[in-house]
């Protein structure tokens, strides 16, 4: 699993909880799209990140930013936040090389990215936090 995945994982984008909040698509259009050999469309399902993060927060031992802090978001995942991993994440994700080579630079673009990636994902991320 990549390591982009284990955080959509850790927040329950895809599994059971996410299923749960999807709406199905109607039978009548899916039935026919099939028919006619086109994919049926898929809602994606929504996932309340900040409710689900604050929970988090609200119970880890560590006061913890996830907000503005990759390490902290990481962390509150319950995920390896080490340098050596961001760099992982940071490149499964397309870090600018130049970026790469200045850590404080490359967390800043690794957070927003990573809130932009769930925003995508279905996950309710507040405009200012995208900013």
């Amino acid at each position: 699993m990549s390591f982009f995945g284990k955080i959509l994982s850790k927040l329950g984008f895809g599994g059971d909880e996410a299923a749960a909040t999807t709406t199905p698509a109607a039978p009548g259009p899916a039935v026919a799209a099939a028919a006619a050999g086109v994919a049926p469309v898929v809602a994606i399902a929504v996932v309340d990140v900040v409710a689900k993060l604050e929970a988090l927060a609200g119970s880890h031992a560590e006061k913890l930013n996830w907000k503005t802090s990759i390490v902290d978001l990481l962390k509150l995942l319950g995920l390896d936040s080490s340098l050596a991993s961001r760099k992982e994440l940071a490149t499964e994700l397309g870090c600018p090389a130049e970026k790469m080579g200045d850590s404080a630079q490359m967390n800043m673009w690794l957070h927003k990215t990573v809130l932009q990636k769930l925003a995508e994902n279905g996950g309710n991320i507040p405009a200012d936090l995208l900013d």
